[in-house]
């Protein structure tokens, strides 16, 4: 325990927090912190936000550990039922509010995954990444023992098809930190869990692709799978496509932030697969990712000067997770050649200053709060709760990317809208036909 508060001194300069019965204090949701994990300038103590290339992965490292350790510590102690304080929606329908803890741990697992698979080393960040990674292989053996407190809920109701979906994409994103070293019984027994979900059928929306993705990491793995299940989501998802970047959510078109949460970063990973393993051309795959990247690249010219974006459609409280498309294609290396990586840093960036930092967005047990930005419960959907919130941790992919890649040390460059509304040159826009 000593050696733990040593390790995150570093980080305590935000309000305390209550994690499992041990304090910590975090940077990210202090809006007076005036230096980043690694020490470097983060936020002035003015809140102006200090854009360069170490500070701001120190800032994303920060933020990312105050979002997942509440979950992922907790559900190391098979504590996390026990601790999490849960919230619903003031509209919150029918549905067991125990499918809260699984949305919470398959959406966390998703979004840290490519970061916990960076190679181990020396450094404070390095130590903060182990902790988090031995945590959640720990964790991951209760989610699955009928034994355990922190045994979740696969088999009822309908909401786990969509959170086995983020739960088994963590392994796809991080396959040797995350699934390898598990045993053999909490393999087998994950295999089993995720079968279960073959008794209930996805609704004709964005959750034919979850029930493909369940298929197709059994797949990969080499386990039997459902063909009818894993092709139906991907063709339906195919039939919806409208054009220019964009899916539609079934057969009516709605303009929100699911292209991002769902579409584009499922269809890509499930084709990936199903590339490798002959089951579809080599070219599903390849036009699924051009379409992604299309679709980012809009992202990206969504994001203000001042580093906000549209709260549009449902889901808003997922918060960041809202640019998950954008985070993996910068995470994969595949932005446009038009875009330096650092526009892509700096906005996210200030996106995540102005909405976890600047306006603090979580309550004094360190928990997400109920809201777009800050704790506004009203704008909570009727399937929304706690768990639901951590989509956010989707849009730190890049986090995967080691620290001297040029994501991370290519010098401050504006953003698009940021330059346009300048006066200085950018990039101009065109439609695409694929």
């Amino acid at each position: 325990m000593a050696n733990r508060r040593q390790l995150l001194k570093g980080v305590m300069l935000g309000g305390a927090v209550t994690l499992g019965g041990f304090p910590l204090r975090l940077l990210a949701g202090s809006s007076n912190s005036k230096r980043s994990a690694s020490g470097q300038p983060g936020v002035a103590a003015s809140g102006r936000l200090l854009q360069d290339g170490a500070a701001d992965r120190a800032y994303w490292v920060d933020l990312l550990y105050k979002m997942a350790a509440p979950v992922l510590l907790n559900l190391s102690r098979d504590e996390l039922k026990k601790n999490m304080a849960v919230k619903k929606a003031p509209n919150y329908d029918s549905r067991s509010i125990e499918v809260t803890y699984l949305e919470a741990v398959g959406r966390t697992l998703a979004g840290v995954a490519p970061w916990l698979a960076l190679a181990d080393d020396t450094t404070r960040e390095g130590k903060l990444r182990k902790e988090l990674r031995e945590a959640a292989l720990k964790g991951l053996a209760y989610t699955v023992d009928p034994g355990a407190d922190d045994y979740l809920n696969f088999h009822k109701e309908m909401q786990p098809i969509v959170d086995t979906a983020y739960y088994v994409q963590a392994f796809i994103r991080a396959p040797k930190a995350l699934w390898e070293p598990l045993d053999a019984l909490t393999k087998k027994r994950i295999v089993t869990e995720i079968k279960s979900l073959r008794d209930r059928k996805p609704f004709e929306s964005n959750w034919v692709i979850f029930g493909s993705m369940a298929e197709a990491f059994l797949l990969s793995i080499g386990e039997d799978y459902d063909k009818d299940r894993l092709m139906h989501g991907v063709d339906r998802l195919k039939s919806w496509y409208v054009g220019d970047g964009w899916y539609s959510d079934g057969p009516r078109f709605a303009f929100d932030y699911y292209n991002a949460y769902v579409m584009h970063p499922f269809m890509v990973d499930t084709l990936k697969i199903l590339s490798e393993h002959h089951l579809v051309e080599e070219k599903d795959f390849l036009q699924a990712q051009k379409r992604m990247i299309r679709y980012a690249e809009q992202q990206e010219k969504m994001i203000s000067p001042e580093g906000t974006y549209p709260p549009i459609g449902r889901s808003i409280p997922y918060r960041t997770g809202a640019f998950q498309a954008l985070a993996m294609v910068s995470w994969q290396e595949n932005l446009p050649r038009h875009i330096d990586p650092a526009q892509v840093r700096g906005a996210l960036t200030k996106v995540c200053y102005n909405m976890f930092t600047k306006i603090n967005s979580f309550d004094d047990q360190g928990w997400l709060e109920l809201g777009f930005c800050g704790n506004q419960p009203e704008v909570a959907d009727y399937y929304t709760s706690t768990g639901s919130l951590y989509m956010a941790t989707l849009s730190f992919l890049p986090l995967g990317l080691p620290a001297d890649n040029p994501f991370w040390t290519n010098k401050p460059a504006d953003w698009t809208s940021k330059a346009a509304w300048s006066g200085k040159p950018f990039h101009k826009d065109y439609h695409v036909d694929y």
